[in-house]
């Protein structure tokens, strides 16, 4: 069997193939975002309790990211465009399931499954861009992945309420997940003729037991938090999240046992011993705890407590995504001269938002207008956060652990995301059945400034380590 590691890929069509791919990630995006606008109408369609309401978000990340790296090394192995197209076959294949689902758990099932392929898909829009721009043009073709990963939250907000409102052919909340059918047949048709080969890398291998034992641990962990509410908190859930406690902590000692035979662990432990990009990461999950959950809560409250209309819904968040994307833009050129510092003036600006956001609420029941208002707020101090993050988390990481590290900082995020939904959703639901959704927001909100608060810390914490 010959290695064709030597094989130049053919970018004569890049511009082509830069177009497939971000499509693909604009289309997991969307998806990211177009589920929340219509979680109340699914919800109240499938008479799903509040646990089943947060794991339809929070399932589809813990699948997403205990794979992600497990994606990655698939790739490397068997070539990106096989599992890019096997990736994007999925994602639509289980898009359709979703749409198809009859109760709650059976749309949970759904987005497990969804998670896992999107876990297949992702990892590959990346590894292609790097090896098809290499020259000068790079850093634009990482402007438009950048730029579409920020525009696919306004058009998930703004197509998630237009399809639940105009309720094409009757299909009501099930189009925001037929809209992906289309989609990802067109991508794959594209894809197959344009997109190049790229040659496998050669001893690479795939840590099969630490992607399973990191998954059971994460589901452990993070599911008792989904469905505590409604199993009244009973004492047989702390004891599967001890057990989560401890099965993660095997997968450590499980990924030493992997790298001492010779083998290639899921994580570089090298990285582990990085005390900069442990405070890092640190900084990452906090962030990131109070990211996906912030829209999960803020769609439920107003479509629930304000009576806003799902399109009005998703209305709001289009300054927010609009301002995010404009300090995305400015945070890069802004992080060259003040670095992390950046970072914690992006969260100051988001704790303003959130306090603004409280005051809102607490002073009159707002309409739409003066919601999306204040949002543009935090909308601007989370895209001062989040564009320059992974460079300053990564920026002790040596070049050739690059792919090792940033695997390792896109799980924390997503976990941190799935852990959020949890956590946070929980709070809310069950202040929300024994006060008021009022009441049920503040709460959230206190904990998503406290949340940011220990973002900063970490990251002053990451600063004052020597160079």
């Amino acid at each position: 069997m010959h290695q064709k590691v030597s094989t130049p890929v053919d970018s004569s069509r890049r511009w082509w193939v830069l177009a497939i791919v971000v499509a693909a990630q604009f289309m997991f995006g969307v998806d990211a975002f177009i589920v929340n606008v219509a979680i109340p109408t699914i919800a109240a369609e499938l008479h799903a309790s509040p646990a089943q309401v947060e794991s339809v978000i929070a399932i589809y990340l813990i699948a997403y990211a205990s794979l992600i790296v497990t994606g990655g090394r698939l790739g490397d192995i068997y070539g990106t465009k096989p599992v890019f197209l096997t990736g994007v076959f999925g994602f639509t294949v289980t898009s359709l399931w979703c749409a198809l689902a009859q109760s709650g758990a059976e749309l949970i099932a759904a987005r497990l499954a969804q998670g896992a392929t999107a876990a297949l898909m992702v990892p590959q829009v990346l590894a292609t861009l790097h090896l098809l721009f290499s020259d000068h043009l790079r850093s634009r073709a990482f402007a438009i992945y950048g730029v579409v990963l920020g525009l696919a939250g306004a058009a998930g907000f703004l197509l998630g309420g237009a399809l639940v409102t105009l309720d094409i052919a009757g299909v009501g909340w099930r189009a925001v997940f037929l809209v992906n059918v289309p989609f990802g047949l067109a991508i794959i048709a594209a894809a197959s003729v344009i997109m190049p080969s790229v040659p496998r890398r050669a001893g690479t291998r795939l840590d099969v037991s630490g992607a399973i034992v990191l998954f059971t641990g994460l589901l452990c962990l993070i599911g008792p938090l989904l469905f505590g509410h409604d199993a009244h908190w009973a004492p047989w859930l702390w004891l599967v999240m001890t057990a989560g406690v401890v099965i993660i902590a095997a997968f450590l000692r499980l990924e030493h046992a992997v790298a001492s035979g010779g083998g290639m662990p899921l994580v570089d432990l090298a990285l582990l011993a990085d005390k900069a990009f442990m405070r890092g990461l640190g900084a990452a999950f906090c962030f990131f705890f109070a990211n996906l959950s912030f829209y999960l809560i803020m769609t439920i409250f107003m479509q629930k407590a304000l009576g806003i209309p799902p399109l009005d819904a998703g209305m709001v968040f289009v300054p927010l995504t609009l301002t995010f994307v404009f300090a995305s833009r400015y945070a890069g050129v802004r992080a060259k001269h003040r670095g992390t510092l950046v970072l914690i003036e992006g969260c100051a600006i988001q704790i303003a938002g959130l306090a603004a956001l409280a005051l809102t609420i607490a002073v009159k029941t707002p309409g739409a207008p003066m919601i999306a208002l204040v949002l543009a707020i935090f909308g601007f101090g989370q895209g001062l956060v989040m564009a320059p993050l992974s460079s300053v988390v990564l920026s002790t990481v040596k070049p050739a652990a690059a792919g090792a590290g940033s695997g390792l900082y896109g799980t924390t995020a997503q976990v941190a995301n799935a852990a959020g939904v949890a956590a946070i959703g929980a709070v809310f639901f069950a202040i929300e059945a024994h006060a008021s959704s009022q009441i049920a927001m503040f709460a959230a909100l206190a904990i998503f400034a406290t949340s940011i608060i220990a973002c900063v810390a970490l990251l002053s914490w990451m600063r004052r380590m020597p160079a």
